[in-house]
């Protein structure tokens, strides 16, 4: 993957924090750079990828967002959450959960297509 098409991240902060490996889905960077573009702030990005081996994916039965590359959770609150999940519809993710109590807020995005076991699009609370 070429790095330089996504300048607002770095491979670091979206790799695995339990295995270090990265596997992200060119076509999800892209969508989640045109939307950082749009977003026009800093977003910090607390989880991206997830290898198998993650104690959360570890406990799923099938592979989720995470683990394909196609999903990461941003943190934000208030007003910039608003924005932001307003933003990730506007350019297509199909997947927004939403964690706004406590002090660990953030959005989840991802971009999985429809099926008859994940139906798309969705919105949840944490």
């Amino acid at each position: 993957m070429n790095w330089k098409n996504y300048p607002n991240f770095s491979p670091n902060e979206l790799r695995c924090k339990h295995t270090g490996e990265l596997h992200m889905d060119s076509g999800f960077m892209g969508r989640l750079q045109a939307l950082r573009n749009d977003y026009g702030k800093a977003m910090v990005i607390t989880s991206g990828y997830r290898d198998a081996a993650h104690p959360v994916e570890a406990r799923k039965p099938e592979p989720g967002p995470h683990n394909t590359g196609r999903a990461c959770d941003v943190a934000v609150r208030g007003g910039d959450a608003l924005r932001l999940i307003e933003l990730a519809i506007k350019h297509g993710f199909t997947g927004i959960g939403v964690s706004q109590k406590g002090g660990g807020r953030f959005i989840h995005i991802d971009d999985l297509p429809h099926n008859h076991k994940r139906p798309r699009p969705w919105v949840w609370s944490y």
